[in-house]
C-alpha cells in the first residue's frame, strides 16, 4: 500500500485558457443532452459543456458520480444487476468507444462526441488548475498514480494534486482509504481500480467522501504512466482506437474487444427489432391482413436489418483480419521500403456508395512515377471495353509489387477502408473517378451499394473478366445479396487468391 503527499502549486500561468465564471458553468450545466441506450441515460454533449458541468459541481460542493459506458460495460450490465444500477444512477454517464457509437446509430442517433477518460483527463486537469480545484488519484499499481500525478503537474504547474494511493489494498482498509482522501481536502477524485469494483466501491462510500466530483476511470493511469501506449491521435479521431488496443492486447483480452463489441451490436439490433414489434404488434393482426404485414416486415428487414448485420460482419471480419495479418503487414511494409523509393502505402481517390469519393488505400506495388507513365501505356491496354486499364507485363510494377499482387497482399490495407465504412468486405470493385465518368446509366447502378474488397468478379477470374462482365456480376450480386451470399463469397476468395488467376 502506498500513499503520497500533495504537489504544491507554483502559480505559473497557463498558455491556454478556458476560464469561465461559476454562473456560466451553472448555465452550461443545464444544457447537458442525453440519449437512452439500454434504458441508461448517456450524455451526448460536447467536452466543453461536460467540463463546465463538472466545474460547477465541484465549486458548489455538489456530490457527483461520473461513469463511462463502453461495450464491455454494457455487456457486464446484463450479467450484474447491481453494476447496472450503479451506472444507471450515475449523475453523468459518458459514452466511450465505437461499439456504443454504432449501437446508437441503430437507434437513428449519430453520436458526434467520444468522451473517453483518456481524452477528458488532460482537459479536466487544466480546468482544475485554472479553477483552483485539487485532485486525488486512487488506483493502479503502487507508484503508477504518483507518476501520473507528476506528469500532469509538470504539464499544468498550477494543478494541485492533493494526493494519490494505489488500488491494491484489502477490503478491510476501505475506511482508512476514505479517511486519507478526506484528509487530503481534494475536490475531485479519480478512481482506477477496475470495472466493476470501482463503480461499486464509489456507490458504497459516496456519502462518506468529502470529494465533490468523483470519476471512475478504469485503466487511465496505466496509459498516462506510459505502461500502456495509446493509439496515435489520427486513429483516435476516427473513433477506431479500439483497433490499436486489439493489436496490443494479450490473447485473453480478445474476447472483450472483439466478442464484446459483437455482443453489444447484436443486443442493440434485438432492441431495435423489439421496438418495431411493439409499434406493430403482429399477434393482433387478423388472418386477412397478415400477409400484407409480413411483406412489410420483409421489406423493413431488407432495407434496415440487412445493412446493419452486413456492417457488423464487415467490422468484425476486418478487425480479425487486421489482427491476424499484422505480421504479414509489417514484413510487406519493410520489403516495399527496401526495394524502391517512395511511400509504403498508395493512396488514391475512388468512387463509393452513391458516387461519394473516398481515400482508397493499398500497399504500393508500382514505382512512384506510375501515374505519369500510364498515359504512355494506354495504347497497350489489355482490358476490353476501354473503361479499365490492365497489362499483364506492366513495366511500372516493382518486383515486390508483382509478388504482393499475385497473392492480393496489396489489397490488405483496404481493411482499414472497411473499418471506416467507405467499403464493405463484399461488393462491387471500387472505381476511379475517371472510370465512372465513362459509365453508362446502367453501369452507374454499381454505385447503389458500398464497394467491396472481394465479390463475384474476384472469385471468377478478376482481371481476366472484361468490364461488361464485371458489371453483370455486380448487378447479380446487388439483386440477390444476403449475409449467406457474403459468407460464401468470402470463403471462395481464399482459393481464388491462392490460385492467382487474373491477378496482375
Amino acid at each position: 500500500m502506498q500513499q503520497e503527499k500533495a504537489f504544491k502549486t507554483n502559480q505559473t500561468p497557463l498558455l491556454v485558457s478556458t476560464k469561465k465564471s461559476a454562473a456560466a458553468g451553472k448555465n452550461q450545466s443545464s444544457l447537458l443532452r442525453h440519449v437512452q441506450l439500454f434504458d441508461m441515460p448517456l450524455c451526448c454533449s460536447g467536452m466543453p459543456t461536460v467540463l463546465d458541468w463538472m466545474k460547477h459541481r465541484a465549486q458548489t460542493k455538489n456530490k457527483s458520480i461520473i461513469n463511462f459506458l463502453d461495450a464491455h460495460n454494457v455487456n457486464l450490465t446484463f450479467k450484474d444487476d447491481n453494476y447496472r444500477r450503479c451506472l444507471k444512477e450515475s449523475d453523468l454517464l459518458l459514452p466511450y468507444g465505437s461499439g456504443v457509437k454504432l449501437a446508437l446509430r441503430f437507434q437513428n442517433f449519430k453520436l458526434t462526441n467520444n468522451l473517453s477518460g483518456h481524452d477528458l483527463f488532460p482537459h479536466l486537469c487544466q480546468m482544475a488548475a485554472e479553477a483552483g480545484l485539487s485532485i486525488f488519484l486512487l488506483g493502479a499499481k503502487p507508484g503508477v498514480a504518483w507518476t501520473v500525478a507528476g506528469e500532469m503537474h509538470n504539464q499544468f504547474p498550477e494543478l494541485i494534486i492533493a494526493g494519490s494511493h494505489d488500488g491494491f489494498y484489502p477490503e478491510q482498509k476501505n475506511e482508512e482509504i476514505v479517511q486519507i482522501i478526506n484528509e487530503s481536502g481534494a475536490d475531485i477524485l479519480l478512481i482506477a481500480t477496475g470495472v466493476p469494483r470501482q463503480e461499486v466501491w464509489l456507490e458504497e462510500n459516496i456519502l462518506k467522501l468529502n470529494t465533490s466530483v468523483n470519476v471512475n476511470v478504469a485503466e487511465l493511469f496505466e496509459f498516462y504512466s506510459d505502461r500502456n501506449s495509446r493509439a496515435p491521435a489520427w486513429l483516435r479521431k476516427t473513433g477506431m482506437e479500439w483497433t490499436w488496443s486489439l493489436w496490443r492486447t494479450s490473447p485473453h483480452k480478445l474476447k472483450r474487444h472483439i466478442i464484446g463489441n459483437i455482443k453489444l451490436l447484436i443486443r442493440a439490433l434485438i432492441g431495435v427489432v423489439s421496438s418495431k414489434r411493439q409499434s406493430y404488434p403482429i399477434f393482433r393482426l387478423t388472418q386477412s391482413n397478415g400477409a400484407a404485414w409480413r411483406r412489410r416486415f420483409s421489406w423493413w428487414g431488407l432495407n434496415n436489418a440487412l445493412p446493419i448485420v452486413k456492417r457488423l460482419l464487415d467490422v468484425s471480419g476486418a478487425s480479425l483480419a487486421l489482427a491476424f495479418a499484422s505480421p504479414l503487414l509489417i514484413i510487406t511494409a519493410i520489403a516495399i521500403k527496401s526495394e524502391s523509393k517512395g511511400p509504403i502505402f498508395f493512396q488514391q481517390d475512388r468512387v463509393g456508395l452513391r458516387g461519394k469519393t473516398f481515400k482508397f488505400w493499398k500497399f504500393r506495388s508500382m514505382y512512384i512515377d506510375a501515374d505519369e507513365r500510364r498515359i504512355e501505356l494506354l495504347k497497350h491496354n489489355e482490358m476490353q471495353g476501354g473503361v479499365l486499364f490492365k497489362m499483364k507485363a506492366d513495366p511500372r510494377i516493382t518486383h515486390i509489387g508483382r509478388i504482393i499482387r499475385r497473392f492480393s497482399i496489396d489489397e490488405l490495407p483496404q481493411l482499414w477502408n472497411v473499418l471506416l465504412g467507405d467499403m464493405s468486405l463484399v461488393g462491387p470493385r471500387p472505381a476511379l473517378p475517371s472510370e465512372v465518368s465513362q459509365y453508362s446509366l446502367f453501369d452507374r447502378k454499381r454505385l447503389t451499394i458500398s464497394p467491396g474488397i472481394t465479390g463475384i468478379w474476384q472469385v471468377s477470374g478478376r482481371s481476366d473478366i472484361p468490364f461488361e462482365g464485371q458489371v453483370k456480376m455486380d448487378m447479380e450480386y446487388i439483386h440477390s445479396a444476403t449475409i449467406m451470399t457474403d459468407l460464401r463469397l468470402l470463403l471462395k476468395t481464399i482459393p481464388a487468391v491462392l490460385s492467382g488467376q487474373g491477378a496482375y
